[in-house]
């Protein structure tokens, strides 16, 4: 038996209208006897069960592939690769962490044994060692902040962290070296002082031996590889207009290149090494001819300003990061040449290539392309050279179709000189 209901609907009424009719079915099969159900039963259980098992095992292999290509390599096709390996920069802290330390305890003995010796040179040089002090710990600092992700308010993250540390280590190593150029030169003019040699060399010589633990430190590592991986949206989201943007590309050049901040820290060291070794120097000379005591001044003045000029190189690299100028590692002509050798290409356009930090470089670009060329074919070709020939660490593509009479009369559009 079944119930037909029927809604009609008109400007004024609605009526509904049930109307019940015999529908004649076909007599339902005879029951099977009850063993012969509790067995379809138990072989329909026992079916599901291999199923499920199967599609359990069929996702445990997937994410057995998933884990493995994370493990090693993703295809360049793919839009996501595996995070960022944070081990460079916790090696980097570590370093740095084990500078303070050393620092501190040498800070506080060279600090008393200046005094005692009544040495300038000494002085300069816990002084320095007090700016190196400040340093380091910036560059502590600087480094966490890096390794923090990307929020929506700091989306490239904090990587310029490390720049701004060093910039700050540099500044305040001229600082203290232009008062100690200042101090020793007073003294030359002068001559009112008695230096204590022989304390003077002790304190020197350790000086020496502790610089040369920090340099060794410090430079344990360099030039080695990396085996981090990096992460990239490179298939593109959209059929007309593609672009591909990776803000986690890998830089292949990372693995090589020393953290700046290690690197400036180790200038720092190699300064104060320096420094160390022309007060040892002087204080023997002090030693056997205390008539040349003007030689605790001279070296101090001579050594600072070697510091500074120790500088300049760092901060050159510094200021090209700031002013987002092309990295050094890159050749904006051959990333030119390489992208318009790609089939279809008939236009590179609105190339931008600039560092985010050393090590870490960035690039965007207008690819325009003829009216039979596949965008997402000349997009993953695209991201493939620009990674892996040119090592940049962010990605944005964007792929148009090629109109000669606009391009070519755009300013903007221009290859640059």
């Amino acid at each position: 038996m079944t119930t037909l209901t029927t809604t009609t609907t008109t400007n004024t009424t609605t009526t509904t209208t049930t109307t019940t009719t015999a529908i004649s079915s076909p007599p339902l099969p005879p029951s099977p006897p009850l063993h012969h159900q509790l067995t379809m039963e138990t072989e329909m259980v026992s079916k599901m069960e291999s199923a499920s098992n199967q599609d359990e095992d069929e996702e445990e292999d997937q994410e057995g592939r998933h884990g493995s290509l994370g493990a090693n390599s993703l295809s360049s096709d793919h839009c996501h690769l595996p995070k960022p390996s944070v081990q460079s920069s916790k090696r980097a802290m570590t370093k740095l962490s084990i500078a303070c330390c050393l620092t501190t305890v040498f800070l506080i003995g060279e600090a008393i044994g200046g005094y005692l010796a009544n040495s300038i040179a000494i002085m300069s040089d816990s002084a320095h060692l007090l700016s190196d002090l400040v340093s380091f710990m910036v560059s502590l600092m600087a480094i966490y902040f890096a390794m923090r992700p990307a929020s929506k308010k700091m989306n490239f993250g904090y990587h310029r962290a490390e720049v701004l540390g060093a910039v700050v280590s540099v500044l305040i190593i001229w600082v203290i070296t232009g008062i100690l150029v200042y101090a020793a030169v007073q003294r030359v003019i002068t001559m009112d002082f008695e230096v204590e040699a022989d304390t003077m060399i002790i304190v020197a010589g350790l000086g020496v031996v502790i610089n040369i633990i920090l340099g060794v430190a410090l430079h344990t590592g360099h030039g080695g590889h990396s085996h981090g991986h990096g992460h990239s949206h490179g298939r593109p989201h959209t059929q007309q207009q593609p672009s591909s943007t990776s803000p986690d590309q890998p830089q292949g050049s990372s693995g090589n290149a020393t953290n700046i901040n290690v690197r400036a820290a180790f200038i720092h060291v190699l300064g104060d090494l320096i420094q160390s070794i022309g007060v040892l120097v002087a204080a023997y000379i002090i030693r056997f001819y205390p008539q040349y005591k003007v030689a605790d001044p001279i070296c101090t003045f001579i050594f600072s300003v070697l510091v500074l000029f120790t500088t300049v190189p760092i901060l050159k690299d510094l200021a090209n990061v700031l002013m987002e100028g092309a990295p050094p590692g890159v050749d904006y002509a051959m990333v030119v040449s390489n992208l318009t050798a790609l089939p279809g290409v008939k236009m590179v356009h609105s190339l931008h290539v600039w560092a985010l930090t050393l090590d870490k470089n960035a690039c965007s670009v207008h690819l325009a392309i003829d009216s039979n060329t596949d965008p997402e074919s000349v997009l993953r070709d695209a991201q493939r050279v620009i990674r892996s020939r040119h090592q940049i660490f962010h990605t944005t593509i964007q792929v148009e179709r090629y109109q000669p009479l606009l391009m070519d009369n755009c300013h903007q559009c221009q290859p640059l000189t």
